[in-house]
């Protein structure tokens, strides 16, 4: 709507009304990020395990293994706390 002056975001206070009294969204969301690093890190466990018990002989496994936990605990430490070790200079 080019007529309409734009708006900031704001969480639907319906939703909200449904939170406990001293718990706010942005509480709500880093409850929600933790979950999802809670899953992530099991299923990167499990994921490990069936790559190094089925495909031992590859080289690659290691170091990817290696580059893939760096790369996702980097980005999920930014999620969480907006530092993500030496990749905080290029991220905006």
């Amino acid at each position: 709507m080019p007529t309409e002056p734009l708006q900031p975001f704001a969480p639907p206070t319906a939703l909200l009304s449904y939170l406990p009294s001293g718990f706010s969204s942005g509480t709500a969301v880093t409850w929600l990020l933790y979950a999802v690093f809670a899953f992530w890190a099991l299923y990167t466990l499990i994921a490990i395990y069936h790559w190094l018990k089925y495909s031992h002989a590859s080289w690659v496994a290691i170091p990817a293994i290696g580059v893939h936990l760096f790369i996702s605990i980097a980005l999920m430490s930014y999620a969480l706390s907006g530092y993500a070790f030496s990749l905080t200079p290029y991220l905006p």
